[in-house]
C-alpha cells in the first residue's frame, strides 16, 4: 500500500518540532529515515501513524486519508513500533503479541485458533518462541524490542513504522531483522542511524531541524558534501569487492 504525507508539521509551546514534511512511499518499498538526534525523525513517524492531533497536514493510505477513518482501521492498515515500549501491567510475551491482533477483534469475531496461529508464527518469525510464557518485565531491551516486533507482525499490516528497530540488538539480530523486513511484502518507513544499513533501503529521507533536505535514491542521497553538512563527518565510499555494493568509511572532520 501507498504511503503520502503532504505538509506534516507540529508546532508545541511556539516551537517548531516538525515544518512542511512532504513524502510518498511506493507500495511494497522501503524508505529509510535518516537525520541528526532532534532532527524530527520519531515525530515524522509518530505524524505518518496518526498519533499526534495536534499536527498539520495530511496523510494518506493507498486511496483514503486518514483523518476519514477510524482508528480501528487506521491500525488495521498501520503496525507502528516505538523505540521503547514500557507497560506498567504484569504480561507475559504472549499477552504483547497478542495485543497485535485487536484491531481484527470483536464481539463478534473473538480470539480465535486462527489468530493464535498468527501470534504463533509471529513469534518464531523473531525467534521468540521460547520467551513466550516469560514476563514481559523479565526481558532484556533487545528482546523486548523483537518481541514488540512479532506483535507488529501479528498485526498483519500494509504499512510498518519502525523507530529505529535495531537499538538494543545485538549484530547478529540486526542483520536478520533487516533481512525479514526486506522480505515482507509490505510498505516500511525505518528510521535507522547507521547510514552504512540504510543505504541498503530503497529510498532515503534525510531529517535535519524538523525538515525534510533530500530524498531519493540511496546512492544520490548520501553524498559527500551532504554527509559534512547534515552529519558533521566526512566520508569515504568503499566499494565490497564481493558483490559490488558500497559502504562508507566515516572519518571525524578536523575542527
Amino acid at each position: 500500500m501507498r504511503l503520502s504525507a503532504q505538509n506534516l508539521g507540529l508546532t508545541i509551546r511556539g516551537r517548531n518540532i516538525l515544518a512542511d514534511v512532504s513524502l510518498s512511499v511506493a507500495s511494497n518499498t522501503t524508505l529509510g529515515l535518516i537525520g541528526p538526534n532532534g532532527s524530527g525523525k520519531s515525530t515524522l513517524l509518530r505524524l505518518l501513524a496518526g498519533l499526534q492531533p495536534k499536527a498539520r497536514g495530511a496523510v494518506q493510505l493507498g486511496d483514503q486519508a486518514m483523518a476519514r477513518m477510524s482508528r480501528r482501521d487506521v491500525a488495521r492498515q498501520i503496525a507502528f513500533v516505538e523505540q521503547q515500549s514500557e507497560t506498567s501491567e504484569a504480561l507475559k510475551v504472549c499477552d504483547v503479541v497478542e495485543l497485535g491482533r485487536t484491531p481484527w477483534l470483536s464481539p463478534l469475531a473473538p480470539f480465535s485458533a486462527s489468530d493464535r496461529l498468527i501470534c504463533d508464527q509471529a513469534l518464531a518469525r523473531m525467534g521468540v518462541e521460547h520467551l513466550a510464557a516469560q514476563s514481559w518485565r523479565s526481558l532484556s531491551g533487545g528482546e523486548q524490542q523483537r518481541v514488540q516486533l512479532a506483535r507488529a507482525l501479528a498485526q498483519q499490516p500494509q504499512i510498518l513504522l519502525l523507530d529505529e528497530p535495531t537499538n538494543h540488538l545485538d549484530i547478529h539480530h540486526q542483520l536478520a531483522l533487516l533481512r525479514l523486513i526486506s522480505d515482507l511484502p509490505v510498505t516500511v518507513v525505518i528510521a535507522l542511524h547507521d547510514l552504512n544499513q540504510a543505504m541498503g533501503c530503497d529510498q532515503l529521507a534525510v531529517m535535519e531541524g524538523g525538515r525534510l533536505v533530500a530524498c531519493g535514491p540511496p546512492e544520490k542521497v548520501l553524498t559527500l558534501p551532504r554527509l559534512a553538512g547534515v552529519f558533521r563527518v566526512g566520508a569515504r565510499r568503499l566499494t565490497d569487492p564481493a558483490d559490488a555494493a558500497g559502504q562508507f568509511r566515516f572519518l571525524a572532520l578536523e575542527s
